[in-house]
């Protein structure tokens, strides 16, 4: 990332200011409550050579820790280098940190929080990965297969109690269909003479709408209530669990997530809208971070955890040693 020229809050002693050229801090450092000047700092005059007597002696180089010396010979068994608390190089930019630092690494005396201007948040390392109750966070892919599980049970269900009603509704509408898929044939686009739809037809088609929501609020709302799995989680392996304690949802909270996304469910005659928001829902994990929780995980108050593995029992032996020494 670029810094663009301007005056600073030096990295190493917050109390003052020095102007950043673009490549390393330039002239003298300023208070940090003194206006500074629209450019950079008169040049100064370099100062005089001193000669000194004496002898030249290998020095240590204080330098921060991670930081190699930029001269100089190789400090002497014992002496490493020194740095003063809080001490960051002159030359390196704000936000700078030395190689091999852990992620999320500020120099001491930087207030917290402090980045360079125009610096993203979180600059100074990307934050770990939550793991809410000490559990990973599910993945989409998982909460995605889990949910087909689930859609196609619920479907099996709806074959079972809800099949007559979708034969006597498509019954009811073949005759008008039949007669428009033949004037399509023929090009007439004509609508007089087609065989009328009966009262009975909506009828049915609310029937189906309500009887398919209360199997999919009976399969999921009292096993989520239970242990946060229906039987597409368990098969993944995850499960909903409260954002405050690591618990049992509850039926309360069971119901406040089942309505966000499985109620909409009575709107799917009303030109598909309910399945625009069961859509939206289900996508909208992908967007939230870090927790990737979903619309109806937001009003329930939950998040999504994969279900750790139990260390498997070992096997008994079938052949078990005699006691004390084998003849």
């Amino acid at each position: 990332m670029s810094v663009q020229p301007g005056w600073y809050v030096d990295p190493a002693d917050t109390e003052t200011r020095r102007y950043w050229d673009g490549e390393g801090w330039l002239g003298a450092p300023i208070p940090v409550d003194a206006t500074p000047p629209d450019g950079p700092p008169p040049i100064e005059p370099p100062p005089a050579p001193v000669a000194s007597a004496a002898p030249a002696t290998a020095q240590p180089v204080s330098t921060a820790p991670g930081w190699p010396p930029h001269s100089g010979p190789a400090p002497q068994p014992g002496h490493g280098p020194q740095a003063a608390p809080g001490w960051g190089p002159q030359a390196g930019p704000p936000g700078w940190a030395p190689p091999g630092t852990p992620p999320g690494w500020t120099p001491q005396g930087v207030p917290p929080g402090w980045a360079p201007p125009g610096g993203p948040p979180g600059w100074l390392g990307r934050p770990p990965e939550p793991r809410p109750h000490g559990l990973r966070l599910a993945g989409y892919g998982r909460r995605l297969v889990a949910r087909l599980i689930d859609f196609g049970l619920v479907f099996a269900l709806n074959v079972l109690v809800n099949g007559w009603f979708v034969w006597r509704w498509l019954d009811e509408l073949m005759p008008y269909w039949r007669e428009a898929f033949r004037r399509g044939l023929e090009g007439n686009t004509s609508t007089e003479g087609m065989p009328p739809i009966s009262e009975q037809t909506g009828l049915l088609q609310v029937v189906i709408v309500v009887i398919a929501t209360a199997l999919w609020l009976a399969y999921e709302v009292p096993a989520m209530a239970a242990n946060g799995q229906t039987i597409g989680k368990r098969v993944m392996r995850i499960k909903a669990v409260p954002i405050a304690a690591d618990q049992p949802l509850g039926f309360g909270r069971a119901l406040t997530r089942w309505t966000t996304l499985g109620l909409p469910t009575l709107l799917w005659y009303c030109a598909g809208l309910g399945l625009l928001l069961q859509l939206v829902d289900s996508l909208s994990p992908l967007f939230d971070h870090p927790l990737r929780r979903a619309l109806h995980d937001k009003r329930a108050q939950t998040v999504v955890v994969e279900v750790p593995a139990t260390a498997a029992s070992p096997a008994p032996d079938d052949h078990p040693q005699p006691s004390g020494d084998t003849p």
